[in-house]
């Protein structure tokens, strides 16, 4: 059975549809672009050279908009609209909303609820024109989201109005239909996934690891608070019993609404979320929850400390001016019931601040501090600096002589660029932190991690920085360690030897024929594929390619199948302004395309994939495919080129620029054992596990 009804007459919906034809959805040049399934110059040329294209109807002079109605008759009449997506186009009604896009999320994502919970409710309502159905639609809507969104000061989710609803008309019926094929929750999490992914340096995300990791130092809870929702990645990494009570409050009204309506698809149990700033607007000033997570602002001068001056919530200290992450600390303890977990991201700093001092004394002595938990650099944003997770727990009774836990999961971070190991990470920290939350106490792993007492850190510092406290770890299991080092590094150099190709053979310049990779494309020769979709938990990012190493990336859900790379596909990233094309082997094979990237799988008949990789890596073949912005450089792959040779000379010029790779490997691998030894030598003779001569 079908979620919306599509047979309705057109004749029908005419007064719903005359009603909005004003403030209909428009589409930029991009938008076009991906409805007619070509680039964005073919667009400028259709505007150029076709006199009835239809005019502009908003935007900028240099960036116009159009109405999405006209630009889809204009392209169905010449012919040139793509077999659109369905979930293209409910993107594009989204995208080119007259309200915005939250606005857009927001209504699409009450109808995605109705139709999770009262799909009959819907059908009938949907059923009519399309002012039928915005009059209908908010007593619906009231019906279904109050029992799961609450009504409470602040709520976040409004009910629309029939005047708010009918210009998103088009786009509910898109979204119902979306749901009918990848499923309410899928459909909500492909829509505000494009959202996010359109305005990364709008939000700062939380990442899924994390957010799991978190979740699982909170252990099992019912009742669930984040006083800085964000997009609700913390709260829905700890949704999952049926009886559970989601608690979610940010700042930005729009993302309270979208966190509301996500989690309201993720669980069957209470959600309430509102909008306000929680330190100076608590909505949830009354609850004492099981669990707090919070991924707070960080640095934050204007939080509140005239008004708070006297706020019962400092019961450890009232937090400097620059001490805004210790505010969001003591509010996360005064909404837990006793005995209750938080945890908190924390900037390094806020651990060793003598601002704050006075206060991070005080939740030691009164054993509200657990554990402080220092992650690899990479984990999240900022993603420059190694942040900390702060687990604490509200005091049920005063402690003896209490302890904290202090762990450095540093050192577990794969070699390149492609991010922190998770798995490491976790086994690190959770297996340190379920022993001591157990016993109170945990045994010492050099470099690792360390049960303190608090009384050796209540000096005149109280620094908590784990890195302080934590003996180094053997360097490399000791000399021994080192020498075996040391003969790996002297392998690979004498690979490198062997592996150094000749150049000592001359060619004359060569006058071939030259095709590009978009024409090669065209005529079948090769596939071209962009990465991003989700979700997998294996993904060759464009570090990894850079860097020469395995996939290390992860994509969340967003309800697209991922792109799979497979052996003997040529991976190129488009930014950077770097040569590198990177040849897909057997153990690369079957690991998810990420962002940023662009893939060719050439036809073996008519492609050699080392010959295609070698010749896109060519300096001035970059440089002429280029194009330069004030902060980047990215790489039009479609205008990469290279000669037209039969495969048997392909092979040739292939098997070269398979060695020349195999050399690099080599280069990279020595590179890195090189930086190892000179790292272990200097730490083992700082320490004095290696003797000087």
């Amino acid at each position: 059975m079908r979620i919306s009804v599509c047979s309705v007459p057109q004749a029908d919906r005419a007064e719903g549809s005359r009603a909005v034809q004003d403030n209909g959805t428009e589409v930029t040049a991009a938008g076009i672009a991906r409805l007619a399934g070509v680039g964005r110059a073919a667009v400028s040329n259709w505007r150029r050279r076709h006199t009835d294209f239809p005019k502009p109807v908003g935007g900028t002079e240099t960036s116009p908009s159009f109405a999405l109605t006209e630009v889809e008759d204009w392209l169905r009449r010449q012919g040139k609209l793509a077999e659109v997506p369905l979930r293209e186009r409910v993107w594009q009604q989204i995208a080119g909303h007259p309200e915005g896009p939250v606005t857009a999320l927001v209504h699409a994502g009450c109808v995605l609820v109705l139709v999770h919970d009262r799909l009959t409710v819907w059908q009938e309502a949907s059923g009519g024109s399309d002012a039928r159905l915005a009059e209908l639609l908010p007593t619906a809507l009231e019906q279904v989201l109050t029992p799961r969104l609450g009504v409470l000061r602040g709520a976040a989710v409004p009910f629309p109005t029939p005047t708010e609803l009918l210009p998103s008309v088009p786009l509910l019926r898109g979204a119902a239909d979306l749901a009918e094929e990848l499923g309410p929750r899928q459909a909500y999490e492909f829509l505000l996934g494009r959202h996010l992914d359109a305005n990364p340096r709008q939000y700062t995300l939380t990442p899924a690891d994390l957010a799991a990791l978190m979740a699982d130092l909170a252990g099992p809870a019912r009742s669930v608070l984040d006083p800085a929702c964000g997009t609700g990645a913390l709260l829905r990494a700890l949704a999952a019993a049926p009886g559970q009570e989601l608690h979610g409050q940010d700042s930005d009204p729009g993302l309270a609404a979208l966190t509301g309506l996500r989690l309201a698809l993720h669980t069957k149990g209470v959600v309430r979320t509102a909008a306000g700033d929680s330190l100076r607007a608590d909505a949830f000033d009354a609850l004492r929850a099981d669990a707090v997570l919070c991924h707070p602002p960080f640095n934050e001068r204007n939080w509140g400390h005239d008004e708070l001056a006297y706020d019962p919530r400092w019961e450890y200290g009232f937090p400097a001016r620059t001490e805004s992450e210790l505010a969001w600390v003591q509010h996360a303890l005064a909404r837990l019931k006793d005995g209750g977990t938080a945890v908190l991201l924390m900037p390094p700093a806020a651990a060793s601040r003598r601002s704050g001092r006075r206060i991070r004394a005080d939740l030691l002595r009164r054993g509200a501090l657990r554990a402080v938990i220092a992650l690899p650099v990479g984990a999240a944003p900022p993603y420059n600096i190694p942040l900390h997770l702060w687990v604490l727990r509200r005091p049920e009774k005063a402690p003896g002589q209490p302890e904290l836990l202090l762990t450095d999961a540093g050192a577990s971070v794969p070699e390149g660029r492609g991010g922190p190991d998770w798995a490491a990470v976790r086994d690190a920290v959770l297996g340190a932190w379920r022993l001591f939350a157990r016993t109170g106490t945990a045994p010492e792993v050099p470099g690792v991690s360390r049960s303190v007492p608090v009384i050796e850190l209540l000096d005149d510092d109280v620094d908590l920085a784990p890195a302080r406290h934590l003996p180094p770890p053997a360097v490399g299991g000791g000399a021994q360690e080192l020498t075996a080092l040391r003969a790996r590094l002297d392998e690979t150099l004498r690979l490198t030897v062997d592996l150094n190709p000749s150049a000592h053979d001359t060619a004359d310049q060569p006058r071939w024929p030259l095709t590009t990779v978009g024409e090669l494309a065209r005529s079948g020769d090769l596939v071209m594929r962009t990465g991003g979709n989700g979700p997998h938990t294996r993904v060759l990012t464009d570090h990894d390619v850079l860097a020469g190493t395995a996939p290390s990336g992860t994509l969340p859900g967003t309800g697209e199948e991922p792109v799979l790379v497979a052996e003997g596909d040529v991976v190129v990233p488009v930014l950077g302004g770097g040569a590198v094309a990177r040849v897909i082997d057997a153990a690369t094979a079957g690991a998810a395309l990420g962002r940023n990237l662009t893939l060719l799988r050439p036809d073996p008949a008519a492609l050699d994939p080392w010959f295609l990789a070698g010749f896109l890596r060519g300096t001035a073949n970059n440089r002429q495919a280029s194009s330069y912005a004030s902060t980047a450089t990215r790489l039009d792959v479609r205008r990469l080129q290279l000669p037209r040779l039969p495969l048997d000379r392909q092979r040739r010029y292939g098997e070269r620029f398979r060695a020349l790779a195999g050399f690099e490997d080599a280069l990279r691998l020595a590179g890195r054992l090189g930086e190892q030894l000179v790292r272990g030598l200097y730490d083992g003779l700082t320490d004095g596990t290696v003797a000087p001569d």
